[in-house]
């Protein structure tokens, strides 16, 4: 490639990223500038994609992790033909799909939603697990890589340690990513908050490694080929770049290096915008162009993408042709539909919910081929190990298993799921301890605004964990997770379903809610204890669950009290309603609410079958009140707790804590008067 036209590409994006920031008078434009030559380089010639249809899927994926430099995606991706330079003129508007950090897209070429530093490489590891697990089923034919762009801060928080080390234990070949290290970031220099060895960090992990002008074209090259010929581990390019690369003063005088250009436009941070446009060869007038050279630059390089695209389809029809169980097999992972017979499933009655999801995992296990179960060194105790059982460890160089031991990185799990998921073709399932969910709530939250339909198993659901004590038991995490359900996402559909299950054969119906939702996350909380099967249970009276919330016992359409719960303390109001009826006489409904947001996604005339309006409510959950006050209300109360638990058996923290039948008959006739 030409060398002047190849800087003049990148000097490209350069402008268009300082453009943008300063008509927007937002953004940072310091890294989007630096960052640039790669940026041009990979996506010019390196990386595979098909111009005609940007979710083809055997496409490369390029997860960018510092969402900050989102200026240097969509200027990237405006060269290649997906944004306009009237969208790329309204960053950070009202109604834009140039958002301040970028929401996934996959028609435009945004592989995922970043932000939070961190998590977008690890999504990368995500869909490198997913790449090589379906490689694995169907053939190298369909391999592809996985490149991921990360910044300082992004190696510095936490998460990445994890990622590091799981993508290199992994040997993951087929994943690249380019370290912008500019030495700079938002209040500081890098100096002053760190003198670790990167590179050697990494390859203690078992990474290959390269350090490299990131700003030098040749060596972007060199470090690609590199990266390319290397399949036995995953590949760091350590590219030394130069923070607001091409800015300058009124007089001329670099700009380069300089803190202050990394989170506010050029004009704000001390240089000069129209200068830093003459130096780099636009027009001041009107710096949203392509320059002609670029564009016919870019329009070859499609032309070259196009004619892979074609050989690479051309090949899978050949294959198809000759393999069409495996094609058909394919579309299915694809599609995302599976097709189990939930009634078929055995449960054994009054097991631990954790228990009965682990009799569903071990169907899916047989029956689910495209799924990935992982466990933060859990799974003995989460009951992920329901599905282990029936399958083998993902280990390096062999992925034909479907189970992921990840070890104590909850956080990490949480990223790395939701990679899977955005890859596609495979279903992402994770499991730990409910309290430790407090490890993936970023990630959680990541995946209800991406609307990926992970599934996690969140088990030792409530204080009744016991001995352990109040840093194992989960008090305020239900009503945290719940918040997720009343947040709407931009299509309209609840943020997250989140369903606690009152007994085993809820379990299943759970499990069938989860499977069934392929527009956002789902949340599993389960027991530990064992729970008592409801009156009258079964698969086909469980289904009732699939509206959030049914009548599990009913004495009447106009009772004199309703009962309300999720999870274990549904049978505890069953055990109380029993004793209202027998000393007191009342007409007692009660009713199990395993999804509240579920619940009120229903009509209206549903709602008030099963909470009937100026019916006094009794409301009872392990955790904070504030979980079930929404649907008590004001005439009613809501027995649960406002303090930590204690360390003891569970049986004495609920005769202490009172879920008791007895403390029921007494809140409730209190209430009553």
């Amino acid at each position: 490639m030409d060398k002047n036209i190849s800087k003049l590409a990148a000097d490209n994006i350069r402008i268009l990223s300082a453009a943008m920031v300063e008509k927007a008078k937002s953004g940072h434009p310091g890294g989007a500038m630096g960052g640039a030559d790669f940026m041009h380089v990979l996506f010019s010639e390196y990386l595979n994609y098909d111009p005609a249809d940007r979710t083809w899927f055997n496409r490369d994926r390029f997860f960018l992790d510092p969402g900050h430099m989102s200026p240097m995606l969509y200027a990237g991706l405006a060269l290649t033909g997906t944004y306009s330079m009237e969208e790329l003129a309204n960053f950070r508007q009202w109604g834009s799909p140039t958002p301040g950090h970028p929401e996934v897209d996959f028609a435009r070429g945004v592989e995922n939603t970043s932000g939070p530093l961190g998590q977008g490489h690890v999504m990368a590891v995500g869909a490198a697990i997913a790449e090589r697990f379906l490689a694995a089923r169907f053939g190298e034919w369909m391999s592809h890589n996985i490149y991921t762009f990360i910044s300082d801060g992004g190696i510095q928080e936490e998460i990445s340690q994890g990622a590091g080390r799981i993508a290199g234990h992994l040997g993951l070949g087929n994943l690249v990513m380019f370290y912008d290290s500019n030495d700079i970031q938002l209040s500081t220099v890098t100096d002053d908050v760190t003198i670790e060895d990167t590179a050697k960090k990494y390859e203690a992990w078992g990474w290959a490694t390269m350090t490299i002008d990131g700003n030098d074209h040749d060596q972007i090259r060199k470090a690609l080929d590199a990266a390319s010929a290397e399949t036995e581990k995953p590949f760091l390019i350590i590219g030394k770049t130069i923070m607001g690369k091409g800015a300058v003063t009124a007089s001329g005088d670099s700009f380069e290096k300089q803190v202050s250009t990394h989170g506010q436009p050029l004009s704000a941070a001390g240089a000069s915008f129209a200068d830093t446009l003459k130096n780099l060869g636009a027009e001041v007038e009107n710096p949203f162009q392509v320059f002609a050279e670029v564009e016919a630059l870019y329009n070859e390089a499609n032309n070259k993408k196009a004619a892979y695209v074609a050989d690479k389809k051309a090949e899978q029809a050949e294959w198809a042709k000759a393999n069409p169980e495996l094609a058909a097999k394919l579309a299915q992972f694809i599609s995302g539909e599976t097709n189990i017979d939930y009634a078929a499933i055995e449960q054994k009655a009054g097991a631990a919910t954790r228990g009965a999801s682990s009799t569903v995992l071990g169907v899916f296990a047989e029956q689910v081929e495209n799924m990935i179960v992982m466990s933060a060194d859990l799974a003995n105790s989460d009951k992920t190990d329901g599905f282990l059982k029936k399958t083998t460890v993902f280990k390096k160089g062999d992925f034909s298993g479907a189970f992921l031991q990840i070890g104590v990185a909850e956080l990490t799990m949480g990223a790395i799921a939701n990679g899977i998921a955005l890859h596609g073709g495979v279903i992402p399932v994770c499991g730990t301890f409910f309290v430790f969910s407090d490890y993936m709530k970023p990630t959680a939250r990541m995946a209800a605004l991406m609307q990926l339909p992970v599934k996690y198993v969140w088990t030792h659901d409530a204080f009744r964990v016991g001995e352990d004590g109040p840093t194992h038991q989960p008090i305020e995490q239900e009503a945290q997770i719940r918040l997720l359900e009343k947040l709407k996402n931009h299509h309209g559909d609840n943020g997250m379903l989140v369903v606690r299950p009152a007994d085993v054969n809820e379990t299943t119906v759970a499990w069938k809610m989860a499977m069934e939702n392929t527009k956002t996350p789902t949340a599993l909380i389960l027991s530990r204890q064992n729970i008592p099967n409801l009156p009258d249970s079964s698969y086909n009276n469980a289904l009732q669950a699939e509206k959030g919330a049914y009548i599990v016992e009913k004495d009447a359409d106009m009772p004199d009290v309703v009962l309300l719960a999720s999870g274990s303390e549904v049978g505890t109001l069953v055990e109380g309603a029993k004793l209202l009826r027998e000393q007191k006489g009342l007409k007692v409904n009660v009713v199990s609410v395993i999804s509240e947001g579920l619940f009120r996604n229903q009509d209206k005339a549903y709602q008030a079958e099963v909470l009937p309006a100026d019916v006094p409510r009794f409301g009872m959950t392990a955790g904070l009140p504030v979980t079930l006050e929404g649907l008590v209300g004001l005439n009613g109360t809501v027995w649960g707790l406002d303090h930590f638990g204690y360390s003891a058996p569970y049986t004495v923290l609920d005769e202490k804590f009172g879920f008791t039948g007895e403390n029921v008959l007494k809140q409730v006739t209190e209430m009553l008067g």
